[in-house]
C-alpha cells in the first residue's frame, strides 16, 4: 500500500508522514527529495513550478512508488499532488486498493502562519498563493483537517487505515 499525503505547503505532510512511519513501521519518503536542483532554485526564488517542471519529478516519484509495490512494502509519501492529472501520473499502473491519497488541509491563514514560522531550504512562503490557485481539491480521497495538532491528524489517518483493513494486527503501532 502506498499512502500519499497530499496538499499545499504548510499542511504538515512531512511531519505527519514521518510520524506515521514511526507508528506503523512503514517506509516514508518526502517528494521534495526528488526535485531537481533547477526546481529547487526556482521555488527558493518564489517562482512557481510549471507542469513541465513537475513532469520529471512526478515520473521519478511514480517510479519510486512502483519500486515499493514491487517489493511488497508499504510506504507513506509526502507529495503536494495538487492537480488531478498529477495524481493520475502517480497512480498510473496501480490497481485499485494499492494507493490511497489523503488530502491534508487547513485554512490559508493557518498554512501561511506555519510556513512563516518554519525554515524550508527552498519552499518560499510566497508560493502558497500559487499552490492554492493550482490546487484541484480532490473528492475521491480521505480528507483530513490539520487545523489541530499533528497527533490528531495522525490518529484520524490511523483509524481510517484500520477501518479499511490496511493496518494488520502485525503493524507496529505504538
Amino acid at each position: 500500500m502506498i499512502v500519499v499525503l497530499m496538499g499545499v505547503s504548510g499542511a504538515g505532510k512531512t511531519t505527519i508522514g514521518a510520524l506515521l512511519a514511526e507508528r506503523t513501521g512503514w517506509k516514508f519518503e518526502d517528494a521534495d527529495d526528488y526535485h531537481s536542483e533547477e526546481n529547487r532554485k526556482k521555488m527558493a526564488a518564489g517562482i512557481p513550478l510549471t507542469d513541465a517542471d513537475r513532469k520529471p519529478w512526478l515520473n521519478a516519484l511514480h517510479e519510486r512508488m512502483a519500486q515499493y509495490r514491487q517489493k511488497g512494502e508499504n510506504a507513506f509519501f509526502a507529495c503536494s499532488a495538487l492537480k488531478e492529472e498529477y495524481r493520475e501520473v502517480l497512480a498510473s499502473g496501480f490497481a485499485a486498493g494499492e494507493m490511497r491519497f489523503v488530502y491534508l488541509h487547513a485554512p490559508a491563514v493557518i498554512l501561511r502562519e506555519r510556513m512563516q514560522a518554519r525554515h524550508h531550504p527552498y519552499m518560499n512562503p510566497a508560493l502558497l498563493d500559487s499552490q492554492l490557485a493550482t490546487l484541484e481539491v480532490p473528492s475521491d480521497v480521505w480528507s483530513v483537517s490539520v487545523t489541530g495538532t499533528p497527533a490528531e491528524a495522525i490518529e484520524e489517518i490511523l483509524a481510517r487505515l484500520r477501518e479499511a483493513g490496511l493496518l494488520t494486527s502485525g503493524a507496529k503501532e505504538q
